[in-house]
């Protein structure tokens, strides 16, 4: 007989300790935590679904997750995502009667932790800790904000591994652990596995109602919505309801793969009424617009595997029982209730809906979706069952769940094309995917961004080799684990620390360098590598961009490079440590140039007044002193009234520009008082000048 598995513990070892462990765990509040070491970034929350608005709570990030590609901003196509779990004929013992049909729910807007959902465990495990980033000595990362690492592990099978443990009132504790890459071949999907455990605990207390469990269904709602960008929550040229999937087209596909064939659902945007252009792949198709697609991912959700029985674990070729859609507003998807048995009726009679036999994509064809169905679109719908549970036992299912499309390049030039063609009168020809040529621009744009099914297509087919191999997957090498970026007078620094030789994967042969200009969430340019094969052979850990211009702000990230041995995917193609481990997020630019008369030195603000902090610097101003008009190399010592020395200061990177923290050599903050700086040039040449601080 199965039991679910803990991290790193043998399955009956857990299923000995569980009753014990879960017991003695008070409720813990919802929790979310990212998993954004790959192109796709999503947040999961503690409750094991991740419902509408549930990590921010506001209405404009309703469109919040799933991003992909995920150094832009708003490339989120998730709306929401539940997870309902159902039984006929459930002893309740909370209300002490038998419910005909027992659901509890975690979303699609419901989330009850007071009698339904009991999160228990929520701790994200990788393989190393994100490098630690800064830009001017100020932290920098985009992981920082991102990736919060309960503990590394070596064991874990992939670079981010969520530990997931949540009781429900039905007596069914779900265990999910959801799987994150950072190879580039695999880093935009996650594996997600549950398995469903009738423990009989059913409340917060951890008490135990043992009872058999029959015709239980696992139910998983989909509320896709790409994407964030073009709508009224991102740069707002399309409808209002496309940003809540009144647009979105729901379709099916099968993979088939090593004599098995794998379902798999997905969704992506379709024609909109309200546009006066075809808003297949999101255009900014506005007169005055670009043309640029913002809506061309494709995202969905394959099954991978799901029990045929609690007592047999292979793959049951009759799963999903379920593959439907339903109105997003349905009544069902709000107000849900574990105690109301006629909603659950209801929601039972969803659950076990069965297949459609034509998919809402195909009903609309070339019509208008928003046309063709309720106000706020449709939601997936994923059904496994019936299942029947003893006490003890349990049923493992598992997904992957992606996002793919065409490049953000090619979604810039293709639009502009299209745009040409619409606006400008271009009548192509226009080449097509295959190569073939139209004079259609609606027919260019909409095949290139078909082509985003074959691509997640594949995606899933990856995904589908990496769990059935044990979830196999070729280590990408792991990044540098400091990133430090330094502004100068004539040039910008990145110094790097290589990682550790025992690090996983550690088969580190180069380094790329990759730099943007602006702002971070653009195309990167790669301006430097060193390393077997390269035009810098030499293996080095610091580089000096001299061609960055003053006034510009730039951004950066460094990857590690592996040889290529590793890459089954693509043999001899280096695998990269992902971008997203060292990327800035913070600008560097180039310093003042430096002045050549002691005499133009500055000190701003003077008097500092921290109390005008705000003023001064702005609500973000750290508390610093500026040293302006400095000679490109000096020795700047600081003094109290009464000449102590407090700090000093060498300032040799070639700027003009120079700070201090307020803090003294011995670690002090400095109290309100004058004090004396004085700077001495190479030359020997000294100026004296007097500043305040007031606290």
């Amino acid at each position: 007989m199965k039991r679910f598995q803990c991290l790193m513990m043998p399955r009956l070892f857990f299923s000995m300790i569980l009753g014990l462990f879960l017991i003695s765990q008070s409720a813990m509040a919802d929790e979310t935590n990212w998993i954004a070491v790959g192109s796709l970034h999503d947040w999961f929350s503690s409750a094991g679904a991740e419902i509408e608005v549930g990590r921010t709570h506001a209405v404009s990030d309703q469109q919040d997750g799933l991003r992909w590609p995920a150094q832009f901003q708003w490339t989120d196509t998730k709306a929401s995502k539940a997870l309902w779990i159902g039984a006929k004929n459930y002893n309740d013992p909370v209300t002490k009667t038998t419910f005909d049909r027992k659901v509890v729910h975690i979303g699609p807007r419901v989330l009850n932790e007071e009698v339904e959902i009991f999160p228990q465990i929520f701790d994200l495990y990788a393989w190393y800790y994100h490098p630690q980033v800064y830009v001017d000595l100020t932290p920098a990362g985009k992981l920082d904000y991102l990736d919060f690492v309960s503990d590394v592990a070596d064991s874990i099978p992939s670079d981010r591994l969520l530990d997931n443990v949540v009781n429900t009132e039905l007596g069914v504790t779900i265990h999910r652990k959801v799987y994150g890459f950072s190879n580039q071949n695999h880093d935009n999907y996650f594996i997600q596995e549950y398995v469903f455990t009738n423990t009989g605990i059913y409340n917060q207390n951890g008490d135990v109602q043992q009872q058999t469990l029959n015709d239980v269904y696992f139910y998983y709602l989909y509320r896709y919505a790409p994407t964030r960008e073009p709508g009224i929550y991102g740069k707002g040229w399309l409808p209002q309801s496309q940003s809540w999937g009144a647009a979105t087209l729901n379709d099916t596909m099968n993979i088939a793969l090593g004599g098995n064939v794998y379902t798999a659902l997905f969704s992506y945007l379709g024609k909109h009424s309200s546009a006066n252009f075809s808003t297949i792949g999101g255009p900014d198709g506005r007169a005055n617009g670009t043309g640029f697609l913002g809506a061309v991912q494709h995202v969905g959700t394959v099954v991978i595997h799901a029990d045929k029985s609690a007592a047999d674990e292979s793959n049951a070729t009759n799963q999903p029982a379920t593959l439907n859609v339903l109105d997003s507003d349905d009544g069902i998807t709000q107000n849900n209730d574990p105690f109301n048995a006629a909603k659950m009726t209801n929601e039972y009679a969803a659950m076990t809906a069965g297949v459609l036999t034509t998919t809402q994509a195909d009903q609309v064809g070339n019509g208008y979706a928003d046309q063709q169905g309720p106000l706020g679109g449709f939601s997936q719908t994923l059904g496994f069952g019936p299942y029947t549970l003893a006490p003890g036992e349990d049923v493992r299912i598992v997904l992957a769940e992606g996002v793919d499309g065409i490049s953000r390049d090619l979604a810039r030039s293709v639009g502009r094309t299209w745009h040409n063609g619409i606006y400008e009168g271009d009548t192509g020809p226009f080449t097509l995917p295959n190569g073939n040529t139209t004079t259609d621009p609606d027919e260019y744009k909409n095949q290139w961004v078909f082509t985003g099914k074959d691509s997640l297509k594949q995606a899933f087919t990856r995904a589908i080799e990496a769990w059935n191999s044990g979830i196999d997957v070729p280590k990408a090498p792991p990044p540098p684990t400091i990133l430090e970026v330094n502004s100068s007078g004539d040039r910008i620094v990145l110094e790097w620390t290589p990682p550790s030789p025992d690090e996983i994967g550690a088969d580190v042969v180069g380094y790329r360098v990759y730099r943007a200009i602006h702002k971070p969430d653009t195309t990167y340019e790669k301006i430097f590598e060193c390393g077997p094969g390269t035009d810098h052979p030499e293996v080095v850990s610091r580089f000096d961009d001299v061609t960055a211009i003053r006034g510009f702000d730039y951004y950066y990230y460094v990857t590690s490079v592996s040889d290529g041995s590793a890459n089954i995917a693509h043999p001899g193609v280096p695998l990269e440590s992902s971008k997203f481990y060292t990327m800035t997020q913070n600008p560097a630019h180039l310093l003042r140039a430096p002045s050549a008369s002691l005499d133009d030195i500055r000190i701003v603000p003077n008097p500092y007044n921290i109390r005008a902090q705000d003023i001064q610097f702005g609500s973000s101003g750290k508390n610093t002193i500026s040293f302006y008009n400095l000679p490109g190399e000096c020795t700047i010592k600081i003094y109290t009234e009464r000449g102590d020395l407090i700090k000093t200061i060498n300032h040799n990177d070639g700027s003009g520009d120079a700070q201090w923290d307020l803090v003294t050599s011995s670690r002090q903050v400095v109290v309100s008082g004058l004090y004396i700086a004085v700077v001495k040039n190479p030359q020997g040449e000294k100026k004296t000048l007097k500043f305040i601080v007031i606290r």
